[in-house]
């Protein structure tokens, strides 16, 4: 503490002992009792407002708690709804890739059994060419 702080808590405490001392009539020991008797009147006082002001701060703690637990349960509430949005957009995307997987596999199985037929048209009217040729070698496939 700074020297001037020390003077001051001297003078307001010899003040209030010079206060006690001439309303005890100059007598130390009534001024004793004068003093202890107002300490515990004001200790008294602050300790019947503490009570209430236990209960005032309790009621305001619960109700902090209760907006808090309020916003907590909001929080989930919403990051469940957007769980289940995404969710939903995950299976009709799911849908739709097995919808478009299914349609190009029966395209390219059409388009492969359109390439098979071809190639059996062509092989078979290629035997048929070639049974003629080799047949006309012989004598067996000419005109008549």
């Amino acid at each position: 503490m700074s020297r001037r702080g020390i003077t001051l808590l001297l003078g307001t405490g010899a003040a209030v002992g010079g206060y006690y001392l001439y309303s005890a009539g100059g007598d130390p020991k009534v001024a004793q009792k004068n003093a202890e008797a107002d300490v515990s009147r004001a200790s008294a006082k602050v300790k019947s407002e503490v009570p209430g002001k236990e209960k005032e701060a309790e009621k305001q703690g619960q109700a902090y708690a209760s907006q808090a637990g309020q916003k907590i349960d909001q929080a989930a509430d919403d990051a469940r709804a957007r769980y289940r949005d995404a969710e939903a957009k995950g299976q009709a995307y799911a849908n739709d890739a097995a919808k478009k997987l299914d349609e190009s596999r029966k395209a390219t199985g059409e388009k492969l059994m359109s390439g098979v037929d071809k190639f059996d048209e062509t092989v078979t009217k290629g035997a048929a060419e070639a049974k003629s040729g080799i047949s006309s070698w012989f004598g067996f496939g000419g005109k008549k």
